[in-house]
């Protein structure tokens, strides 16, 4: 088998998140905050993936491709339930650790009368009004009524020989999820409830006086639905409204996958699964009392400082702090940011300086993703208001975010920027801004290339590259970009970037088979490169024969891995890594030796068929030296990465690199993670330019 099922190794990818929950090396909140981040990712590896499969099930025409899906979706039930018990294992281990350090998240039973008490009163005062019960004897499609992915408990009501269902949603949307009781006098130590089991702990209180009851119980469970839609055709509408019109069935969509209490009873659990239409193809996975874990991401911050990872400050970058003005630096040379290691306001403050800036007469920009309250959203509306052309491609169907975008090109239309939609049937998910500038008589161009949005939180928590440049080969072809997304129809040439669909396949192909022609020759060939999936099959078949030809081929994928590296006679020169850390490892760059005169590109395209065929990418080219150095020494310290990084092996056992070492690693070798080394590494040459910039 040449390929590993894509499906499959998303789920591989979680595990390795689940990895790091379970590393007792791993600071304790942060441990529970990455079940936090497994559980959110499983919420939608369902709402997309198994809702594809599942897809494919029904509408499968052949027989043989019907069951090839059946199959599929066995094993991936199968793997579920496993990761979903080791799941609960860890959480045991991850809450047992934190009651050590002097956190305790408490069940009911665990409470004493003052306690029990207490939150009667604060149920009163703070929880009750949120909450309006659900009765659910009646006919009816049940998923209609429910929220995707929210909590809620199926009360079972018992009275004499009747028996009711009622519906609780748990209101973690109106307040926080863990409720944190008072301490006693000076102590230190921390008691945490759930919502939920404050709600469990009052049932009495919710039905009393409304209807007779016997005897009250009540176990959790949530939905996740199909996260598809399609949009209207009508022609007469506008694609704005399409899009919200197409949204609206995502909330009513099919339900693909049930979780539940484990102990709640198989009366009740066949009664929800009938009146939520559940088929024998959705999943049924059942867990600890809690649902909703995905919450455990967002776990407060209690306790000693070591219990949580050592912060490495986010640095000024020295280009950019030795000069009046964010073009003068970039006239100066080319700067790549590299977040969050770097801050990302050195780039919120270059749209500012440009939404004022007299010189600036034109603001070009891409968006897929931004923040809810985003400054750079508000400086290109202050452009407009100082008389700058402003002109924003808005992707409105960026996944899970397309309410945000919509409501954003409402408000962006409203203040005068002229808004675009990009082309039909394409994702933009490009991230460029291109600026004019008059100086004297020249229109000096600057760019911003990344490989990741334009947003001040995920750039946080994400790494990603951001290049700036003025360099006018690579901003006439950015310019280009922005003209092709007005005019696909028309024939563009790009001499530097890479664009999908336009070019990217082709000179991926092309460098790939100048790397192949040089191993061939007997001459160095190599291919570097980092992305968070590699799916695409006809890209992997072509690196298998790179890989047969001789090309030594490193790869470090975070996510999906399609290709089956170390494979004889197939894939024995690839070999792939995956890191997961305190950081989100969100950056794309393709590294080619290309005879000694190594091309490197920084990307907003994984190596997926979605991205090459199917969206607007681009791949930069770096030209600075200074800058390729930087990436490179990155790079290498990625792969060097002794004590997050697991071998992405044929059967992805997600073994660490060096595992049987990692007590006692090989001489030479250190465990300091990547990510902390690269901090070090871009702090060291801060303080070396700046000491450089003295003895000038």
């Amino acid at each position: 088998m040449k390929f590993f099922n894509k499906e499959l190794s998303w789920l591989s990818f979680n595990e390795r998140v689940l990895q790091e929950a379970a590393d007792s090396t791993v600071p304790a909140i942060e441990r529970i905050r990455f079940l936090g981040i497994f559980s959110s990712n499983m919420d939608e590896f369902f709402q997309v993936r198994v809702a594809d499969v599942k897809r494919r099930i029904f509408f499968s025409q052949a027989t043989e491709e019907r069951e090839q899906y059946e199959q599929l979706m066995a094993q991936l039930q199968k793997k579920v339930v496993l990761l979903q018990k080791r799941f609960d294992e860890v959480l045991e281990e991850v809450l047992a650790t934190l009651r050590k350090n002097g956190i305790s998240l408490l069940s009911i039973d665990q409470l004493n009368e003052e306690e029990k008490q207490r939150l009667k009163r604060f149920f009163t005062e703070k929880v009750q009004r949120f909450i309006v019960p659900i009765w659910v004897n009646g006919k009816g499609n049940l998923s209609n009524i429910i929220r995707e992915d929210e909590t809620y408990l199926c009360v079972e009501i018992i009275n004499s020989d009747d028996k009711q269902y009622a519906l609780l949603e748990v209101p973690s949307d109106q307040m926080d999820r863990f409720i944190k009781l008072p301490a006693k006098g000076h102590s230190k130590k921390h008691k945490l409830l759930f919502l939920d089991d404050i709600m469990q702990l009052n049932l009495e209180v919710l039905f009393k006086g409304i209807i007779p009851f016997k005897q009250l119980r009540a176990f959790s469970f949530k939905t996740t639905r199909d996260a598809e839609y399609r949009p209207s055709d009508d022609i007469e509408q506008s694609l704005l409204e399409r899009m919200e019109e197409g949204l609206k069935q995502r909330v009513k969509a099919d339900p693909v996958r049930l979780v539940y209490d484990r102990a709640m009873p198989e009366e009740m659990l066949a009664f929800l699964s009938e009146k939520l239409q559940l088929t024998q193809f959705d999943s049924f996975v059942a867990g600890g009392r809690y649902r909703n874990t995905r919450d455990f991401a967002k776990f407060p911050h209690l306790g000693k400082k070591s219990l949580t990872h050592k912060v490495l400050p986010a640095l000024f970058h020295p280009k950019f702090s030795h000069f009046d003005n964010v073009f003068d630096a970039i006239q100066k040379s080319d700067i790549a940011l590299y977040y969050p290691y770097h801050r990302f306001s050195h780039f919120t403050e270059f749209v500012r300086q440009a939404a004022y800036d007299p010189k600036v007469t034109r603001i070009s920009m891409c968006i897929y993703r931004v923040a809810p309250n985003s400054r750079v959203i508000r400086s290109l509306m202050d452009a407009v208001q100082n008389g700058k052309h402003v002109t924003v491609m808005v992707e409105l169907q960026a996944r899970f975010d397309e309410e945000a975008n919509i409501e954003w090109a409402k408000e962006l239309t409203d203040s005068g920027v002229r808004v675009s939609f990009g082309i039909h049937g394409l994702k933009v998910h490009s991230k460029l801004v291109l600026i004019h500038r008059n100086e004297g008589n020249l229109d000096r161009r600057y760019a911003v290339i990344g490989t990741g949005n334009f947003h001040e939180g995920t750039a946080q928590i994400y790494t990603d590259f951001s290049l700036f440049t003025c360099q006018p080969d690579i901003c006439n072809d950015v310019e280009s970009v922005f003209h092709y997304l007005e005019q696909p129809y028309r024939a563009h040439k790009f001499r530097h970037l890479m664009v999908a669909p336009v070019n990217m396949r082709q000179r991926i192909n092309d460098l790939i088979e100048f790397e192949i022609d040089q191993a061939k020759a007997g001459k160095p060939a190599e291919l570097f490169f980092k992305v968070n999936n590699l799916e695409d099959e006809s890209l992997i078949v072509q690196l298998y024969r790179a890989s047969r030809a001789g090309v030594k081929i490193r790869g470090i994928v975070r996510g999906m891995c399609s290709l089956r590296p170390g494979i004889e006679n197939l894939s024995e020169n690839i070999e792939i890594r995956s890191i997961v850390d305190r950081y989100l490892e969100h950056a794309r760059v393709y590294v080619f030796e290309h005879a000694g005169k190594k091309e490197v590109f920084i990307a907003s395209a994984d190596l997926m068929t979605r991205n090459l065929d199917h969206r607007v990418e681009v791949a930069a080219p770096i030209y600075d030296d200074e800058v390729k150095t930087d990436i490179l020494k990155i790079m290498n310290l990625q792969w060097q990465d002794k004590a997050k990084s697991r071998f992405i092996d044929a059967e992805q056992q997600n073994k660490y690199c060096f595992e049987s070492d990692r007590l006692a690693p090989p001489k030479g070798c250190s465990l300091v993670p990547s990510q902390v080394a690269i901090h070090r590494y871009l702090k060291r040459r801060k303080r070396d330019y700046e000491s450089q910039q003295k003895d000038l």
